[in-house]
């Protein structure tokens, strides 16, 4: 089995930003010259999150605004206790969760029709990792 890893770097300009990495990610698995198998895309952080969906403005728009109300920027969680500011941040990134594995099959991600993958940035304006490791045959 071949094992490929290589690492995307993200530094946002916004404190929440949705940014598509699927060319990216395709990029890596040719790189990787791996024609089955899996890649696996982990944000390193735990403040960020990966996802699959589609690329399209309004229901990424949909998603921020959902997230938002279910983890909304407030002054008083506990978390903020501690000197941080950013408890919506990790929250959003829980919803979200931090990683998806997608299939390679003849050397392509595997996707259904629509799907795409992005990383979610919920506590930006820094420097950030995600992790692809491609693993197969």
């Amino acid at each position: 089995m071949k094992v490929h890893t290589d690492y995307l770097k993200f530094h946002t300009l916004q404190h929440r930003e949705y940014i598509h990495i699927t060319p990216q990610v395709e990029a890596i698995v040719k790189q990787s010259a791996v024609k089955e198998g899996m890649v696996l895309v982990s944000a390193m952080h735990i403040t960020a999150g990966i996802y699959v969906n589609d690329n399209e403005s309004g229901l990424i728009e949909d998603i921020d605004k959902w997230l938002e109300h279910l983890a909304p920027f407030k002054r008083d969680y506990k978390h903020h206790e501690t000197g941080e500011d950013n408890g919506d941040s990790h929250l959003k990134a829980l919803l979200i969760h931090h990683e998806v594995i997608v299939p390679i099959t003849a050397g392509r991600l595997d996707f259904g029709t629509w799907q795409r993958i992005f990383y979610a940035e919920f506590d930006g304006q820094r420097e950030k990792r995600v992790i692809v490791k491609v693993m197969g045959e």
